[in-house]
């Protein structure tokens, strides 16, 4: 079909270690019409978000390698990342830790705990309609 656009579905990148939690949201973002691209740590997450460019990243924090901190940071100190919106999606419910996610730049906070993934897809789509 020549001429033809074909909409391209929103590229989601979740860096998450926990294989059945990225598992679950895999299954609820495709089912969501979302393309989803994950990873287990922080480097591979650093390095999927350069390379994948995804529309919005899902960041949890307590992960190998590199803490979700760390990628927050390296992220937003990068031109070709720093303007990807960022959901931190943890168990650390701390104000301390919510308010370092904030500083370094997340455009949320989600705690594991809190929601349901359904939840969180609409955080996502909720995020992208204002960005």
């Amino acid at each position: 079909m020549a001429g033809q656009v074909i909409a391209q579905e929103p590229k989601v990148l979740l860096v998450e270690d926990e294989k059945m939690l990225s598992d679950m949201y895999v299954s609820k973002f495709s089912k969501e019409g979302f393309s989803i691209v994950t990873a287990a740590d922080g480097a591979e997450g650093l390095a999927t978000a350069r390379k994948a460019h995804p529309v919005l990243i899902l960041l949890d924090i307590i992960i190998p390698k590199l803490d979700g901190f760390a990628v927050l940071k390296e992220l937003k100190a990068s031109p070709d990342t720093k303007n990807i919106p960022v959901i931190l999606l943890t168990n650390l419910g701390q104000e301390e830790d919510v308010k370092k996610g904030r500083d370094l730049g997340a455009n949320d906070y989600v705690v594991k705990s809190d929601v349901t993934p359904a939840e969180v897809v609409n955080k996502v789509k909720s995020l992208l309609h204002k960005t």
